[in-house]
């Protein structure tokens, strides 16, 4: 009875939790030779061309798929001290701007971007790379 009424107490309260994520260093370095990773960065989720660049690759997730895009939204209102400074080293994005940034597959980035960016223009920078080629030659 008495473990029955404590998980009844505890409920409510571990509804609201949310688990803790992932660190973004330690995110980066596990997408590395596997996934290019398209980092999308604003100081809130109610950012204006934070939600436009969410919905531009929304309407593109096909094309993010074949070249094996990942969509990794940085809020920096969740990131703490030592992942903003990360942020800043690894791409140059200084919060509280907006940024999108393209990581390749071998970790490096290979562009960047203070406003919104179409997919087709990802898409056309992705292809033109050797390994994106190569991939598309195995996939024939």
């Amino acid at each position: 009875m008495l473990p029955t009424l404590i998980l009844a107490l505890l409920l409510p309260f571990l509804a609201h939790q949310t688990p803790n994520p992932v660190p973004l260093e330690q995110t980066l370095r596990a997408s590395r030779w596997k996934s290019r990773v398209l980092l999308v960065a604003a100081p809130n989720a109610q950012q204006a061309d934070f939600r436009q660049q969410k919905q531009l690759l929304a309407a593109n997730r096909t094309g993010l798929n074949e070249r094996d895009f990942q969509v990794l939204e940085v809020l920096y209102d969740q990131l703490s001290a030592a992942e903003k400074k990360y942020l800043i080293e690894k791409t140059g994005i200084r919060p509280p701007a907006f940024g999108v940034v393209l990581i390749g597959k071998d970790g490096g980035v290979k562009e960047k971007s203070a406003r919104p960016v179409a997919p087709a223009a990802w898409f056309n920078l992705v292809d033109k790379m050797p390994m994106r080629r190569e991939e598309m030659r195995r996939r024939e």
